[in-house]
């Protein structure tokens, strides 16, 4: 057998391999953890913790009676579970990872966000979608990541992959 074409399919998997990675580490870390998907993903999209500072995540966790206008409380064990979680993965201790970067340069180091929306970066990112996209039904807030961006779950929020409803692909 001609050893060409044994190794083409290795090459060709090996350049995959390396572009997947490469992109996975342009977004930030997926929200893996499987308590973290079960209290926290299983009411709203699991925000991963790469997308906040540690302060951020540490005010949330010891505020979670009011998280939202809503009583998200959990028993002393799990809050304290995932709190480590969130802080262990937080935009400021997973730097390997280009978002979680820009994320955090764009916080002032006296602010402390709860809301993802209200960072530098997200609403410089965010800045040139009309309205009438947001606000539609399948959307309805900038916080629903999952809407547009195909990947987040993945924690991937490259252009490449937003495609808004009713709309189609981004084209920036």
């Amino acid at each position: 057998m001609n050893i060409k074409i044994m190794i083409l399919p290795i090459i060709a998997s090996a350049m995959l391999f390396a572009h997947e990675n490469k992109d996975k580490k342009h977004g930030v870390a997926p929200a893996t953890d499987s308590t973290y998907q079960k209290e926290c993903a299983s009411c709203h999209f699991g925000f991963q913790a790469g997308l906040l500072p540690k302060r951020s995540w540490e005010k949330m966790m010891d505020n979670l009676e009011d998280h939202f206008q809503s009583d998200a409380s959990l028993d002393a064990n799990t809050t304290a579970y995932l709190k480590d979680y969130l802080i262990r993965n937080s935009a400021d201790s997973t730097q390997q990872y280009k978002k979680s970067k820009k994320l955090v340069r764009s916080i002032d180091s006296t602010d402390t966000p709860l809301r993802i929306t209200q960072l530098k970066y997200f609403k410089k990112e965010h800045r040139e979608i009309p309205k009438r996209m947001i606000t539609q039904e399948e959307v309805g807030s900038l916080s629903n990541c999952m809407a547009c961006h195909t990947n987040a779950d993945k924690g991937s929020y490259s252009e490449r992959g937003i495609v808004i409803p009713n709309y189609g692909k981004w084209e920036d």
